[in-house]
């Protein structure tokens, strides 16, 4: 039973990060541009709901910016491979081959 654990752990650890792209990617969206759209979301200013309505077009605009056909989504892309998916890959010990927190990926 615990083989059976380990072993699904490390694949869901492994395909996870992937299928989170896949997804967002289908919405034309990367790690970079929902992340920094539901980060603007969540920082409410007043609580008057005409404020709020302004900031989450906001939300929505800066955070379209970076996927896909935004001015920035080259960046967005770049900043969710090599930013998110790796520090996501750091915090895992033992995916891939890594070592977790920092480790160098090889044995």
């Amino acid at each position: 039973m615990e083989w059976t654990r380990e072993k699904y752990n490390s694949y869901y650890d492994s395909y996870m990060p992937w299928l989170e792209d896949k997804y967002l990617q289908w919405f034309g969206e990367n790690k970079t541009s929902y992340t920094a759209k539901e980060y603007l979301k969540q920082t409410k200013i007043t609580g008057d709901k005409n404020v709020d309505a302004v900031q989450d077009g906001l939300a929505e605009g800066v955070g379209g910016q970076f996927g896909e056909g935004g001015l920035g989504e080259g960046v967005g892309k770049l900043v969710s491979k090599e930013g998110f998916t790796r520090a996501e890959e750091s915090r895992l010990p033992n995916v891939l081959g890594g070592e977790g927190a920092g480790g160098s990926g090889k044995k």
